[in-house]
């Protein structure tokens, strides 16, 4: 039996899990109490533990059971989960990308409102060819974690006549990026706003993304000339970026919400 909370940030879930266990379970147990129909149900498991120094530290598994350097979203949920017993202004969590800061800017529990330094972007452009011979043109962002950020003009975000759900799922384990890349799909609306969706390394389309956010924002604001502080849609929601300028922090703000918390039966 394995107690967990359940959190969500502009409905990308996550399951929190800090309790001791045995770190060869955490693939297997993420997979199990991931799964939409048979387990809780979530975009991934955020294992928690005390690092020391008054800093925490989280492993990301992914709902397929990979795992994954970081997660805006579930570092933001953790947050929010620190947040319910202790009235700190600020958490510092380290995770594969590096320890981030996230700041509580607002409280009405369950929900929370937190900004999260998210480290420094790299920006570099790049061009992937499809197994039908389409050349994509994209940016890849890395903000502790890769991404591929596609510019689209469609209402419905397809791109040279596919889904982007098609077009992600083909780029996310394309060979030019061994370890698999996160893939978004961007729409610039004007200079303060874009909107995105996102097809997400080990777990497939996702209603949103905190490194997906922060990865769209840093693109167009390098490629597409608009605001350095944006606000950012996804389906789930919308969240804002700040990047003062090119060497700085990018920061992210958005909401979390604790939804649940019990255990889960594990054969």
């Amino acid at each position: 039996m394995i107690r967990f909370v359940k959190a969500h940030a502009c409905g990308n879930d996550f399951l929190i899990v800090d309790e001791p266990l045995d770190a060869s379970r955490y693939a297997d147990v993420a997979r199990i109490v991931c799964a939409r129909n048979t387990g809780v149900g979530a975009d991934g498991v955020e294992y928690l533990t005390l690092a020391g120094n008054g800093a925490y530290s989280i492993r990301l598994f992914n709902a397929d059971g990979s795992e994954a350097e970081i997660s805006g979203n579930g570092t933001r949920c953790v947050a929010a989960y620190l947040a319910q017993d202790d009235d700190a202004d600020e958490f510092s969590i380290r995770t594969h990308a590096g320890v981030r800061r996230c700041r509580i800017l607002e409280r009405n529990p369950p929900q929370y409102l937190i900004s999260t330094e998210m480290g420094v972007p790299s920006v570099t452009m790049q061009t992937v060819t499809l197994k039908d011979g389409t050349s994509i043109g994209g940016v890849n962002v890395s903000i502790g974690n890769p991404h591929f950020v596609v510019f689209v003009d469609s209402l419905n975000f397809e791109c040279f006549g596919r889904s982007w759900q098609q077009i992600g799922s083909e780029v996310c384990v394309h060979p030019d990026f061994p370890k698999g890349t996160n893939v978004e799909f961007v729409r610039v609306m004007d200079t303060n706003r874009i909107e995105f969706r996102i097809y997400e390394r080990g777990v497939g389309p996702t209603l949103s993304s905190g490194t997906g956010t922060s990865a769209s924002a840093a693109a167009s604001i390098e490629t597409r000339g608009v605001s350095r502080q944006l606000t950012v849609a996804a389906e789930g929601g919308e969240q804002t970026v700040e990047w003062a300028q090119k060497s700085s922090n990018l920061l992210l703000t958005g909401p979390a919400e604790i939804i649940a918390q019990g255990d889960c039966l594990l054969v």
